[in-house]
């Protein structure tokens, strides 16, 4: 009896292997796909009414840009909490250059009104953009990000969504001026603003 319960313990480990590997090797693969972002403009209605478009940046003003989504359980909550805890340890006026922008990569249960509510807990001048499958394709492909849908068959979720955890720095021209990576603190984060705000 003990013997065969080693077996399904052994058969489970295995299979919790075979998984991670699978997804290390598709995450690896568009990377690797993905090559050097273009950028490019982002246009998607917005939480704050009407359209939002970088154009509509001011000259000295970046997009602090990320793709996630409402539902997310861990890195999307964190990243949008890292970026509030940089606003507020960078001086008033730095802080108010920055725009911070999440694109849902879950149009089809990210109504702009659930957007609206969750980026505000994060603060008021956190932006929510919500596009069709089609306009997040197009953004996501100029800016080298992932997302794919992973089926949760016995949640009631649903599904899960799959996406990069990069954070852009974009200017109004839709130029990316520095991808910073998921971080749990802020400190790569405000680095990468003082370089590009406080010369500028």
């Amino acid at each position: 009896m003990m013997a065969r319960k080693g077996i399904w313990i052994g058969l489970g480990a295995i299979l919790v292997l075979v998984l991670g590997l699978s997804a290390w090797a598709f995450l690896h693969q568009q990377n690797a796909r993905q090559g050097e972002p273009e950028g490019g403009d982002i246009a998607l209605p917005s939480t704050q009414g009407g359209e939002f478009s970088l154009a509509q940046l001011e000259e000295d003003q970046l997009a602090a840009v990320f793709f996630g989504y409402t539902y997310c359980p861990d890195v999307c909550p964190l990243t949008l909490g890292v970026v509030r805890q940089a606003l507020q340890q960078v001086d008033e006026e730095l802080a108010r250059r920055v725009v911070p922008v999440l694109i849902t990569v879950d149009p089809e249960r990210d109504t702009l009104d659930r957007l609206e509510t969750y980026v505000g807990h994060f603060g008021d001048r956190f932006i929510g953009l919500r596009g069709s499958e089609a306009e997040l394709d197009d953004i996501t492909q100029r800016y080298g990000v992932f997302w794919r849908k992973a089926e949760m068959e016995d949640s009631q979720m649903g599904y899960t969504v799959d996406h990069s955890s990069t954070l852009f720095l974009v200017d109004r021209n839709g130029t990316i001026q520095q991808r910073v990576l998921y971080s749990p603190n802020p400190n790569s984060l405000i680095s990468a603003l003082r370089t590009e705000l406080e010369d500028a």
